[in-house]
């Protein structure tokens, strides 16, 4: 008798262990699966943040590769929408100065440190460029071979460019920190995925920068008859 007693207290503590054990792994079960839909909402969002971008002011270190040389710049540059843009470099010293606004009708270059300015009437968009971040947001909106993964604590973005006979020719990478939901670089690649183009966005301020801001200097220049 109480050898069945303690068969049947065994049978019950083996029942509740592996009850236990089969709740845990259900609920750790279901957690992995709500994280990992979890993560692609997240992604999604984050996506749709970065493409609804209006304006930014940022620093970056801008490299510029060749098969025989290498060149490093450090600029200011400010978007805000339509179609405002101002590049002015930072370093290195013997182009600091060096400014480029475009504003939406006309391209000016200057360099203040030498007073010299250069406008031109009517100039195509200067997007030719790629280095505005409101270009990587105009071409993965239109274009149709894009993609956007996740990786550790990044988010990447990708658009190929293709040109009339539809033949892939490059590729621009925009990296940018989940938890920071901003961009961290850009690459812009050639065809053999060399890395042509890298932006790194040293700081950034999204969406706090108005039109007016950008042009107060262009617009003091005119008044002051320069």
């Amino acid at each position: 008798m109480k050898n069945k007693k303690v068969c049947i207290i065994l049978t019950i503590m083996v029942i509740l262990i592996v009850s236990v054990i089969l709740y845990f792994f259900y609920k750790n079960h279901y957690k992995t699966i709500n994280l990992g839909n979890n993560i692609g909402k997240s992604e999604k969002s984050l996506e749709e943040y970065i493409l609804n971008i209006s304006s930014y002011e940022a620093n970056v270190t801008i490299e510029v590769k060749s098969n025989k040389n290498s060149n490093q710049y450090v600029a200011k540059q400010q978007y805000a929408d339509p179609n405002i843009f101002k590049q002015e470099i930072i370093q290195p010293d013997n182009i600091q100065g060096l400014t480029t606004i475009y504003d939406g009708k006309s391209l000016k270059i200057e360099n203040t440190n030498l007073n010299l300015t250069k406008i031109y009437e009517q100039y195509q968009y200067i997007a030719e460029n790629g280095l505005c971040l409101k270009d990587f947001i105009d071409e993965y909106k239109s274009s149709e071979t894009k993609s956007c993964k996740e990786e550790e604590n990044q988010i990447i973005m990708e658009v190929q460019k293709q040109n009339s006979k539809n033949q892939y020719i490059s590729v621009k990478k925009l990296y940018i920190d989940k938890s920071k939901k901003k961009p961290i670089k850009m690459e812009i690649q050639d065809i053999n995925q060399n890395v042509l183009v890298n932006i790194l966005y040293n700081e950034i301020k999204i969406n706090s920068t108005k039109m007016e801001d950008i042009l107060a200097f262009n617009m003091k220049i005119i008044s002051e008859g320069i």
